[in-house]
């Protein structure tokens, strides 16, 4: 991001409020004169900070004897946390508090753009410590020093400020600003002529694992690196070395080091055999995009692995904020770990394959709730889950005696911090204190089942859903007819698929031929065949689950919706059987053949359900805007206009992959215990990064044109003409495509006028190579990766990256629980075969004879499984109240480059206007994909939302 700066007047003798170029320069004023603040008539108004603590320190002004020295406060601004309070408990904190009555806190230096005229070596960094004073207000400390810069004349513009922090905690820094010392004198409340945004992580100059006591933060302006001043040159080089490590060790907690590995930490064989996994990535078997390196211990039983651990190594700055921990940490207590406990707990594993006894059971789980079985207070399962803040309130030295003894501080009562806002502290220490213990489970209507719980047995919303649900970017357009599997037909058995001319002739009415229907774009298909097929037997040869390959084809009818006419369910051949395939269609002939299309319909959910949470979600949003970030972090400076373009998009993510590596996709993990592929979830995305990934299909017209659901067509809107016209996704997405696209255009413009800019830029060049050759190296040899080459090429890619990260995640994720808290709407597993299959089991087909009803409850998901779901889609679909959306004021530009802030302003307004647009289809009758009775409106892609499950809201990046 960019951020506002500060210039010199055209003599050099007075600050300067302008818009551009802007920075501070200390010239050479006249004897007696001092620094002063322009008038808001005279330069632009400087934003203020955001509060906290702030340290101080006075830069010199004129000598007796006429040398020039200049008058100007420096003062940091440090962020109280809960984390701080609590070591403020601690005894030590004796220690912290004399360092600042002896003025010793944090020590800040002032480095100059420009070399030393004479010795060509950069000159040296004007320095004070500052100290702390009394809180002002709220959760804000001020630090104020009685020490002066003493600041030489033609020290130069001030380019960066160096800051140590000599106590033995870490700090938040917020900002650091120069103030007139006239003012700062006084009551402090003058704007500031510079303002450098930090907002970061200071370790302690003591800290363990440290490699680098002195951070550097530069002023706020982007500068390309052949256009880096001389006096930071050394600085931005030194700065992304530390930050790319060597490669060597286990990282620390508080360090800041971007790496490259490989995902072998998802199993635990030291503690099981069974919890064995294969390595991803690296390997032509199983290729996968790179996580952030951690450094941990190979496992003595399997050297290919790394050992696991409570918690997961991310850099500092990548760690939620307070109060993201706070909603994930309760919604994590309360709900997903009593859910996921019986899961995992010896004494109620008999109780884990326990189906619902009936749907009015199901129903009652929003109501009266379900009681789970006492799991005690183990937190073996999730712990590592538990974010920061959590960690530290366990590991606070404030003598609990155990994890869950915090009555103390509950009963006898603490000085919690003023401003504890949620009840930061109080809600968690509850929540410890509690523990798990019997719980009953309630969960909130999920808006699918309030508008209408009837909805998931009718064909019609299952087909809107992939139009329009949270896993819309799987259909397809049916290219050729017959169709056929790619596999191998010696293996797997005939290619050719069962679903006949005749088959869609019938379903369709005779209203038309499938030849006419091919040629007129009117039949789509869901292809789970040839993905799910070589899985088939291996998911088989587990308990209490099953799988098929499945296609699914559907009709466009003349109102714009679709109709479904056919599935096909394929089991493979094997050494003791031949493949075993069966097309189920619409009847209501039978009902037999009623219950039978409601079950196949129940398999194919299970397999949307699947591919959706293991490779539209997880795959194509989460794992593959890792190695962006890394790379971004490795190769671009934060001085980098491009750095600061994609970093409010990266907000989160690596401790939420970190996160779900620890409890969602790892060996035993809530996918393994509740979807239908198991232990072979991972290998599954695994195989689909490697059959379907580009990069340069991840652009959302790209993908459209590839699944047949979209032309080129210069003269529509977007410049692509729907297959389906009423697509709400697609629709929608466009809008926020074009959007995107237009902001990123006008910032790119600004910073590189030509071809020659793009391809000399040796940090972007770097970060795109990097991307490829690392990040994403088992594909580096790929053809289609784009080159970066010109400012259209850029562009390009840059749109597709926060695409993915912000918009495409949004869709994918926030309607989970919307749509999947029901889970007969989308179960994440089917347990049972189609009671059809062959070889028919006579049994299993009388029971289903008997009793329809109870034969597909036994193939959902279990009571355990289904509830431990419900919680993590809850979890999933929250927005936290420190959400930053998409064109938000949170991630305004900073600079005041005029164009850069009149782009921002216009992409904000058009994401505001865009908001209107859907609101407005929503209310569209016509529009039969979003407007009907009983209907959910299609709110993924409106760009705002309020905190928690609402369905809608674009946060900037994957943080969830």
């Amino acid at each position: 991001m960019l951020r506002p700066q500060l210039t010199p007047s055209n003599g050099g003798s007075t600050l300067l409020l302008l818009g551009l170029p802007s920075r501070l320069s200390i010239g050479r004023p006249r004897r007696g004169q001092i620094l002063r603040r322009v008038s808001p008539e005279q330069g632009s108004e400087m934003p203020s900070s955001s509060g906290g603590a702030a340290y101080s320190a006075v830069a010199g002004r004129a000598d007796d004897d006429g040398a020039a020295v200049c008058v100007v406060r420096a003062v940091a601004t440090v962020k109280v946390t809960v984390g701080g309070f609590l070591n403020s408990l601690r005894p030590s904190m004796a220690i912290e508090a004399a360092k600042d009555v002896i003025r010793r806190s944090l020590y800040l230096e002032l480095v100059s753009c420009e070399l030393n005229a004479d010795t060509g070596q950069e000159k040296r960094t004007i320095r004070t410590y500052v100290h702390r004073v009394d809180a002002a207000e709220g959760d804000d400390i001020n630090y104020k020093a009685g020490f002066k810069f003493n600041v030489p004349a033609g020290f130069g513009p001030i380019g960066a400020v160096l800051v140590t922090n000599e106590h033995h905690t870490e700090l938040f820094l917020e900002d650091v600003k120069l103030l007139p010392a006239v003012a700062a004198d006084g009551d402090g409340a003058a704007a500031p002529l510079l303002t450098i945004r930090c907002k970061s992580w200071i370790q302690p100059k003591s800290g363990a694992g440290v490699t680098s006591a002195k951070r550097v933060f530069f002023a706020n302006k982007a500068y390309l690196p052949n256009q880096t001043p001389p006096g930071l040159q050394s600085y931005r080089k030194k700065d992304l070395e530390h930050k790319r490590g060597d490669g060597r060790g286990e990282r620390k907690a508080g360090d800041r080091v971007y790496d490259y590995d490989v995902y072998n930490d998802l199993g635990d064989p030291d503690n099981d055999a069974g919890k064995v996994r294969p390595v991803l990535g690296g390997s032509k078997q199983f290729p996968y995009p790179r996580r952030c390196r951690t450094g941990r211990p190979r496992s003595t039983k399997d050297p290919e692995s790394e050992t696991r651990s409570a918690n997961i190594y991310v850099p500092r700055d990548e760690e939620f904020s307070e109060v993201k921990s706070v909603q994930f940490s309760l919604k994590t207590l309360r709900t997903v770990l009593p859910a996921a406990a019986p899961a995992v707990q010896p004494s109620t594993r008999a109780d884990h394959h326990r189906s619902f006894p009936s749907f009015f059971v199901i129903d009652k789980l929003f109501e009266d709730g379900v009681k789970l079985p006492h799991a005690g207070n183990q937190l073996g399962f999730l712990r590592g889950a538990m974010p920061r803040l959590l960690r530290a309130i366990r590991d606070a030295d404030l003598g609990f005696s155990s994890f869950f003894s915090v009555d103390k501080l509950l009963g006898d009562g603490v000085q919690l911090p003023r401003d504890d806002k949620l009840g930061i502290l109080r809600s968690l220490l509850e929540a410890l204190r509690d523990g798990l213990g019997d719980q009953v489970l309630r969960f909130d209507k999920p808006a699918s089942f309030q508008k209408d719980k009837f909805a998931w047995l009718r064909d019609e919303e299952f087909a809107r859903e992939m139009l329009a649900g949270v896993n819309p970017h799987a259909i397809e357009l049916i290219k050729e007819f017959p169709i056929k599997s790619k596999l191998d037909p010696t293996i797997y058995g005939p290619s050719d698929s069962a679903i006949t001319v005749k088959v869609l002739e019938e379903q369709m009415g005779h209203v038309m031929t499938v030849a006419k229907a091919m040629k007129h774009k009117r039949l789509f298909m869901l292809d789970y065949h040839d993905l799910f097929l070589p899985y088939v037997h291996k998911t088989r040869d587990l308990q209490n689950t099953t799988m098929y390959g499945s296609r699914t084809i559907f009709f466009l009818t003349d109102d714009g919706t679709l109709r479904m006419l056919a599935i096909e369910l394929t089991r493979p051949a094997s050494t003791s059987q031949p493949q075993w395939r069966r097309v189920f269609t619409p009847s209501t002939n039978t009902a037999i053949d009623s219950w039978l299309w409601i079950m196949a319909k129940s398999h194919v959910r299970a397999h949307d359900s699947g591919h959706h949470e293991l490779i539209g979600h997880w795959l194509r949003t989460h794992c593959v805007v890792e190695p962006y970030i890394i790379a971004t972090n490795r190769q671009l400076s934060e001085m980098h206009p491009i750095y600061q373009l994609l970093h409010p998009h990266f907000r989160y993510t690596l401790r939420i992959n970190a996160l779900a590596r620890s409890a969602l996709i790892n060996a035993d993990g809530i996918i393994e215990v509740s979807f239908s592929p198991q232990k072979y979830s991972m290998e599954l995305s695994s195989v689909a990064y490697d059959q379907l990934w580009r990069f340069d299909m991840e652009a959302l017209p790209a993908d459209l044109i590839r699944r047949g659901m979209a032309e080129v067509d210069p003269d529509a809107d977007h410049g692509l003409k729907l297959t389906i016209e009423d697509y709400p996704y697609a629709n929608d997405g466009l809008l926020i495509w074009d959007a995107i696209k237009g902001w990123v255009q006008t910032y790119v413009s600004r910073f590189y006028p030509n071809d020659i800019s793009v391809t000399d830029d040796a940090e972007l060049q770097a970060f795109w190579t990097e991307v490829r050759t690392h990040g994403h190296c088992d594909k580096k040899n790929a053809p289609w990766w784009p080159k970066m080459d010109s400012p259209e090429s850029l562009v390009n890619i840059l749109t597709t990256i926060i695409w993915v990260a912000s918009a495409q995640h949004a869709a994918v994720n926030f309607g989970q629980y919307d749509y999947g808290g029901y889970f007969p709407n989308r179960p994440s597993i089917a347990r049972t075969n189609m009671p059809v299959e062959e070889p028919v089991d006579a049994e299993a087909f009388a029971r289903f004879l008997e009793n329809p009803d109870e034969a597909l409850r036994d193939c959902f998901p279990s009571l355990v499984q289904a509830t431990l779901v419900m919680a993590t889609l809850d979890l999933l679909s929250s927005h936290s109240p420190d959400e930053e959306y998409l064109g938000s004021l949170e991630t305004a530009p900073w600079n005041d480059d005029m164009t850069v802030k009149e782009g921002y302003r216009w992409f904000s307004a058009r994401l505001k206007a865009i908001e209107k647009i859907i609101n407005e289809r929503n209310k569209d009758r016509r529009l039969k994909n979003r407007c009907d009775a009983g209907m959910m409106q299609y709110q993924l892609l409106k760009p705002f939302s309020l905190p928690g499950v609402t369905g809608m809201g674009i946060p900037n990046s994957p943080s969830i």
